[in-house]
């Protein structure tokens, strides 16, 4: 199953511009694309990265990859929209992976983070979008304990939720 386009995606694509410009970019956990599609516009490259071999985008570099475990380059920019929400024993598993982020819904973004800075230039930049539903104290903490900083670039009222796009940068 290959995540469609909502808000969350169409909230990070507003920032890709401002960040990858002249940048070589990676496209974490890509789904249907539209993030790498997106950065190639205005990027000197970009990598799109999936667990899911169907969500290969066509004319972008692909690489098949849970997280970072066969990404073995560094980039100036990586986007994330990660699967962010509080797992739900009623959805099915399929589903689910485009979806839950874990069982309290911020278990991939902490993961993500874990490794995250092993693939950044030393200037490098991460576009992260997450949920209200994840637990925003949550993710400050973890991005502070993996000695990242990040700025809130916006914040987005949906029904149910409110979606958050953050900046992380190094410290």
């Amino acid at each position: 199953m290959i995540y469609e386009p909502a808000e969350d995606s169409f909230l990070v694509m507003k920032y890709i511009r401002d960040y990858a410009v002249d940048k070589k970019v990676l496209d974490i956990g890509t789904g249907s694309g539209i993030l790498a599609r997106e950065a190639k516009k205005y990027s000197r490259g970009v990598v799109a990265s999936d667990i899911n071999e169907e969500c290969r985008p066509k004319g972008i570099r692909f690489i098949r990859s849970d997280l970072f475990e066969n990404i073995h380059e560094r980039f100036d920019l990586i986007i994330f929209n990660p699967p962010y929400l509080p797992a739900d024993e009623r959805e099915d598993a399929e589903s689910s992976l485009s979806t839950a982020g874990g069982k309290n819904g911020y278990e991939i973004i902490e993961k993500f983070l874990e490794n995250a800075g092993d693939h950044l230039t030393p200037e490098g930049k991460i576009l992260l979008v997450f949920s209200s539903l994840t637990g925003r104290k949550k993710v400050d903490d973890i991005v502070y304990h993996r000695e990242f900083d990040f700025k809130l670039l916006e914040s987005k009222k949906i029904p149910f939720e409110v979606l958050y796009c953050y900046l992380i940068s190094r410290r």
